[in-house]
């Protein structure tokens, strides 16, 4: 067995113990391998308990209220509006919008501000790996003003071709929208080169972040994007949390994406006129408790080095790599080992359906995806159906990657008899 990467220090195992679900095992005594990260993170006991200490001692409606519990509410929503903007390193906390996940904020952006400055023959570039949460909403946008979708190319590796992007920014496009991270293949694209020469080519750029914010440090400021989009399921963070950060000014002169209470300045039979950011862009009462669990575990990884995670999941990858590379008829996608790699990684077993590799890592107590990951445009450039993909996070460790690498040599077995 390949030894030559140095096991982590400071996540994994040293703070397995921070998660009570991960503590569980099955009824022959195995540990939860839980490596399926990339949908959604397993959660620390510190969210749980902001999450319950919200309900419990300062559960009240926001903002409008002048009663205590009303304004504790209100504090600890904004205070966790404030975490996400140091998170990302935002100007403003105003720039911070809440959404129930990145799909909503994509959403948001496609519907508000691509309706109002997108037009018939605009072109829209995305990308041949994008998740269908950053194809659809564009799709839906194009459908009703008559604008053109492109797709921007792969490497047979899974990079970004930036030759097929210099082609299409040629062409002047008005919105260049693409992955961080990509979802199915854990490559580490170059968010901000193509945020530079997407804006040289004149185009918003939205950066569909859902991957990048749990793997890598995120600077939006340093990126240089107009929007950016996260979930927070994915950062340890309760689901029903999520955010758009934007360019305030971009913000400003967005129209509301939904109407109803708190997006208004006043209402009047005939017509309403909006509230400022970011309240205009979160109709009706909030997930006020999910938000909080959001600042809490913004907190915890703050604590934790977002360099330090991304350093720790890198060398998990290289190890991963490493064993799937010495296991026969393994087929892994992407890139190779390194800084282009985040915690991603997809394979195919030879003469095993993905579903079926992961029903008998299941068998193990290892949690893996299998399917197309919400990415059909990328699984038909791989000319393959479906993959089965591990992705790590905080707390996974080398006996995780163990436990799979075993798990799978044991799918062959059966297979194979």
């Amino acid at each position: 067995m390949a030894t030559t990467i140095p096991a982590p220090t400071t996540l994994g195992a040293s703070i397995r113990r921070d998660f009570p679900i991960l503590q569980q095992e099955n009824e022959r005594g195995q540990r939860l391998s839980f490596l399926d990260s990339a949908a959604s993170s397993q959660k620390p006991q510190v969210v749980i308990d902001a999450v319950s200490s919200y309900y419990a001692e300062e559960n009240a409606n926001i903002h409008r209220g002048v009663y205590t519990l009303s304004e504790r509410a209100t504090a600890r929503y904004e205070e966790a509006r404030q975490e996400v903007a140091s998170f990302i390193n935002a100007a403003s906390p105003k720039e911070c919008i809440f959404t129930r996940n990145t799909t909503e904020a994509i959403n948001l952006v496609a519907q508000s501000w691509g309706r109002a400055n997108v037009r018939n023959g605009d072109l829209i570039v995305i990308t041949e790996m994008d998740h269908h949460s950053n194809i659809v909403p564009w799709q839906l946008l194009a459908e009703a003003v008559g604008a053109e979708i492109a797709a921007v190319g792969i490497s047979d590796d899974g990079r970004l071709d930036l030759e097929s992007l210099n082609r299409l920014l040629a062409r002047e496009p008005k919105v260049v929208a693409f992955p961080h991270v990509s979802n199915a293949l854990g490559t580490v694209n170059p968010a901000a080169e193509i945020i530079r020469r997407a804006k040289q080519a004149g185009a918003t750029v939205l950066v569909d972040s859902a991957q990048g914010t749990p793997h890598l440090p995120v600077d939006v400021r340093a990126l240089g994007a107009d929007f950016l989009a996260f979930s927070g399921h994915k950062v340890l963070a309760p689901m029903g949390s999520g955010v758009l950060w934007g360019r305030l000014d971009l913000l400003q002169a967005m129209p509301p994406f939904l109407g109803g209470g708190g997006m208004i300045r006043k209402v009047e039979i005939g017509r309403s006129t909006w509230a400022d950011v970011p309240a205009r862009f979160e109709a009706g009462t909030p997930a006020v408790g999910d938000a909080v669990g959001l600042g809490a575990a913004l907190r915890y990884l703050t604590r934790l080095d977002m360099a330090a995670v991304s350093a720790h999941e890198e060398a998990l990858t290289r190890y991963a790599l490493e064993r799937l590379a010495e296991l026969p008829g393994v087929t892994v996608f992407g890139p190779p080992a390194g800084e282009d790699h985040a915690g991603v990684i997809s394979f195919t077993v030879e003469e095993i359906h993905p579903h079926d590799v992961a029903s008998v890592l299941n068998g193990e107590n290892v949690a893996v995806r299998a399917g197309h990951h919400c990415c059909q445009p990328l699984m038909a450039r791989l000319g393959v159906v479906a993959t089965t993909r591990a992705s790590f996070s905080v707390y996974s460790d080398r006996d995780d990657v163990d436990r799979l690498a075993e798990a799978i040599m044991k799918a062959q077995r059966i297979f194979a008899a």
